[in-house]
């Protein structure tokens, strides 16, 4: 990226945050939130403090795939975040949680966003990932014009649907000059339980072939696996799984990926220290 325009509006620190991470796609039912959640809770394994941010609001199922329902409460000014699996999680899901949709415009989009990046207390931490609301719309661009994101992991399938779209969030990324760390596949492939020959579902190679047309780093292939589906609905993410687990290896990888890359950019790396310092 180029030197910033003095006009800009600066982007403002979230008090004790050192690296803010958007997970964001061209569109939905790619499995965002799926790498979201993962993602958070593989960066956790590996002994860094990890804050999950759900900016999804009028889908906010980052409850259910992380396995907590339960009504946040406030401290002082601050709303306190719930925990789970040592990740530290805020979502609109938790404050509005049946099925009533929410019908908000712009304006009180903004608010909540700048709500659950400044109004909750986060505490120290190495890592913020916000799971973004597929598309290009007002949430993405009140966190990413009002916060100072270090870098954002792009979801596609391999589908050529899906690639256009990947290439639009790429874009819209750039526009708002935040970097991008890269391009990750889901539903690369399926591996046949019975013969174990992998069947490329919905195509091949598209993802790594987006990235290099764009510049980008590829972060890699997750495959199309029920055991992830299973975990997600009963709120056990697959990346509790040790990074052994032949399920659970891609997301640890992803999440060493990104943090490589990060450090890549020059960015100050904290020491690895647990969730209970």
């Amino acid at each position: 990226m180029g030197p910033r325009n003095p006009n800009e509006i600066p982007r403002m620190p979230i008090e004790g945050v050192s690296h803010l991470v958007a997970v964001g796609s061209g569109k939905g039912g790619v499995g965002k939130t799926t790498v979201a959640v993962n993602l958070a809770v593989s960066l956790a394994a590996q002994g860094y403090r990890v804050g999950l941010m759900d900016a999804d609001v009028y889908g906010p199922n980052v409850p259910r795939m992380i396995g907590r329902r339960a009504e946040p409460f406030a401290t002082g000014e601050k709303i306190e975040p719930l925990v789970q699996y040592g990740v530290r999680v805020m979502s609109m899901g938790f404050l509005n949680p049946d099925d009533r949709p929410l019908i908000w415009r712009g304006p009180m989009l903004h608010s909540v966003v700048q709500q659950f990046l400044r109004g909750v207390n986060w505490g120290r931490l190495d890592y913020l990932v916000v799971d973004l609301p597929p598309g290009t719309g007002d949430v993405q661009l009140s966190l990413l014009q009002t916060a100072p994101v270090t870098g954002a992991v792009v979801v596609t399938t391999p589908s050529d649907v899906s690639l256009e779209d990947a290439r639009k969030a790429v874009l819209m990324f750039r526009q708002v000059r935040t970097e991008v760390l890269g391009i990750v596949e889901t539903m690369s492939y399926l591996i046949a339980p019975k013969s174990g020959e992998r069947i490329d579902v919905f195509g091949s190679g598209g993802g790594r072939r987006v990235a290099e047309e764009m510049g980008v780093p590829f972060l890699g292939e997750l495959p199309l696996d029920p055991a992830v589906r299973i975990g997600g609905d009963t709120g056990e993410p697959i990346a509790l799984r040790n990074s052994s687990d032949p399920s659970a290896a891609p997301y640890h990888a992803l999440a060493r990926a990104v943090v490589e890359r990060i450090q890549s950019l020059g960015a100050p790396q904290g020491p690895l220290i647990t969730v209970e310092d």
